[in-house]
């Protein structure tokens, strides 16, 4: 492992800012800061199958840090190189990830122990050490804030054979070479379904690598043979930790969510049984992605994918580069491969990444997170959010249609629900280039967003009636991750091949709106006010709001939430992205006329007052709500 003076005593304090003294405003069961009653649960109640934490080197030798890896994989090529990449991407950087701290505090706090879950996922290196049975990050090493890291994802193990062979594995090869090891794990009746999710994973007790090539003929890693997976190549592995469910919650006849009897695992340990903390694996399971594949012919995803046609989450997330895995195969073009997964992850964060290279000071360089680096990682990752979605504007009579359609593989937006969001915003220019109206208007200084007369684009999940009661936090409250038993509102845009009946089945439909079977897209109405003769329409997606961060910074107990949120003002208060954006010319028409068919008559009636108190569809006058004005325009300019 690579050494450097002083770098103990900053992952220290770190873990000091993050984990020391999580509790102690709390005991289990008494009130906290507010009032609040901590849940007080135990490890017990998070327990879930796979490998079980081990501090025996001899029988379970230990996840070495990614650093090692920079060697051979690192510094030879910037887009090729694995190393390059994984640690400017927010799975190397998942344990120093300062929203995550503080969230992770609040966890906590709200249920005993709860942290600890969430550290399975983030730093599985500390986990499978035993070193997360406080909750916190007080016992880490400086290693464990890898994060997801080489060595922790090559040597995990397929949990199953032959029944992932329909979601993308070619011809029904045998797909579990390490038969010892599930056996052992079977014997203790611990091996995990395969699309468990929950970081139920399976990893070799021994360090022996595996990978998505059979035609590596060298193992330059000191060990004795390198194991071909193609597990490694199939979206089945990302479900491990991209399928997340709240194992304190079961799923009751009624369809609602119940806090389990304390001091005891699920009772089932199925997902299905539990609350759908987030559902992105099953999202793109349950679409066209898993089945046939999606082709896109202006190559956006997959790189020098060899066929075009994206079917699993590493298409697009690992696109192929051409070039060499190592360091000792660059620079010779015989040696080189045209498949070299580039290990980016590309995602949708722009600005978490800036926050942690901010708080490793002088180290960040040393540690791999300089400047070029961090900035290659964050214009990728706008990238993948613009090639993620596209959008048509049409003028219908006295109404701007605004289409957004989704081209991901899994909904748009996905993944953790608190603070992340996207909208549509719409400028009415006039002739002369002046803004005369405005719909969904973002403030930068002060990262407030207008979002009455616009949709937004969300999953807010909340705690009902009964947790409240227990907890003494309000009905509807949000934001509490660990409690929340409610999905009061998600019209996040299924990807392609959605219906509705998949994705109930996997506790992920839409709620509070709805999409017909096989739509992948959505439209909103703007009514068009009088002078304007163009409209800009942008599509926006922010990582973290403001009421978010605020929240945070206002709820976590030992100063995480601070840092968190100070971090937030510094990197530009989460700027929001422009996914889209496009303008069309206007021409004059009735702002009656709302279904564009060139009469005002009871067809435009019947569209006001199906949408009466909304927005869009009805708003003659363009005031952004749909009411006795818009009704007095309809009858004034009626048989016109």
């Amino acid at each position: 492992m690579k050494t450097r003076h002083g770098i103990s005593a900053v992952m220290l304090t770190a873990a000091a800012l993050a984990g020391v003294g999580m509790f102690a405003s709390s005991v289990l069961g008494l009130p906290q800061g507010g009032g609040q009653v901590q849940v007080p649960t135990s490890a017990a109640d998070f327990f879930l199958p796979g490998t079980q934490p081990n501090k025996d080197s001899l029988s379970f030798e230990p996840i070495q840090a990614s650093n090692n890896c920079s060697y051979c994989h690192g510094e030879y090529n910037a887009t090729v190189a694995p190393f390059d990449s994984w640690v400017v991407s927010m799975m190397g950087q998942a344990a120093r990830d300062p929203v995550w701290h503080a969230a992770l505090s609040i966890a906590n706090q709200d249920a005993n122990l709860a942290g600890e879950f969430c550290i399975r996922c983030h730093a599985p290196g500390a986990w499978l050490g035993g070193r997360s049975t406080t909750g916190d990050l007080s016992q880490f090493g400086a290693e464990d804030f890898d994060g997801i890291n080489c060595h922790f994802c090559h040597r995990v193990v397929n949990p199953t054979a032959g029944a992932l062979s329909a979601v993308g594995y070619p011809n029904n090869v045998d797909l579990t070479p390490d038969p010892e090891i599930l056996a052992a794990l079977t014997a203790e009746g611990l091996l995990p379904d395969a699309a468990l999710g929950n970081a139920s994973f399976v990893v070799d007790p021994h360090d022996v690598r595996r990978g998505p090539f059979d035609d590596i003929g060298i193992n330059f890693h000191g060990g004795p043979e390198l194991v071909f997976s193609p597990y490694h190549a199939n979206g089945a592995m990302c479900s491990t930790c991209h399928d997340v469910s709240t194992p304190t919650l079961s799923k009751q006849p009624n369809g609602s969510y119940a806090l389990n009897a304390l001091g005891a695992a699920h009772p089932t340990m199925v997902k299905g049984d539990m609350f759908p903390e987030q559902r992105t694996y099953s999202e793109w399971l349950n679409s066209t992605f898993a089945t046939t594949g999606v082709s896109f012919p202006d190559g956006r995803f997959g790189g020098n994918h060899p066929t075009g046609v994206m079917k699993s989450c590493q298409d697009c997330h690992m696109p192929d580069q051409q070039g060499g895995g190592c360091i000792f195969y660059d620079g010779d073009p015989k040696n080189e491969r045209p498949d070299v997964p580039q290990h980016s992850f590309a995602g949708a964060n722009n600005w978490v990444l800036r926050a942690v290279k901010t708080q490793m000071g002088d180290d960040a360089d040393y540690f791999g997170l300089t400047p070029d680096r961090v900035d290659a990682a964050i214009a990728r990752n706008i990238q993948m959010l613009r090639d993620a979605s596209d959008m048509e504007l049409a003028q219908v009579g006295g109404q701007l249609t605004v289409k957004i359609i989704n081209q991901s593989g899994h909904k748009l937006p996905t993944g953790y629900a608190e603070g992340r969001r996207a909208w549509i915003n719409v400028k009415f220019l006039d002739a002369a280039g002046t803004v005369i109206a405005e719909r969904g208007a973002y403030n930068y200084v002060t990262a407030t967003l207008t979002e009455s007369d616009t949709k937004v684009y969300v999953a807010r999940q909340v705690i009902d009636e009964v947790v409240a009661k227990a907890t003494h936090l309000p009905v509807g409250q949000g934001m509490h991750l660990a409690l929340s038993n409610v999905v009061a509102l998600d019209n996040r845009i299924p990807p392609r091949g959605f219906t509705n009946a998949a994705f109930a089945a996997v506790n992920a439909p839409p709620i509070g709106y709805s999409y017909a079977d096989g739509q992948y897209w959505d439209t909103t109405n703007y009514a068009i006010p009088s002078g304007a003769n163009t409209a800009v329409a942008s599509f926006y997606y922010q990582i973290s709001s403001r009421e978010y961060m605020e929240f945070l910074r206002d709820t976590s107990l030992n100063g995480t939430g601070l840092v968190a949120y100070n971090l937030w003002l510094l990197h530009g208060r989460s700027a929001p992205v422009d996914m889209d954006s496009m303008s069309i010319q206007l021409t004059a028409a009735n702002p009656a006329d709302f279904n564009g068919d060139g009469s005002v008559n009871g067809k435009d009636l019947t569209i006001m007052l199906g949408n009466w108190g909304g927005t869009g569809q009805g708003d003659a006058n363009g005031d952004g709500t749909v009411n006795g004005s818009d009704l007095s325009i309809v009858l004034a300019n009626w048989g016109t």
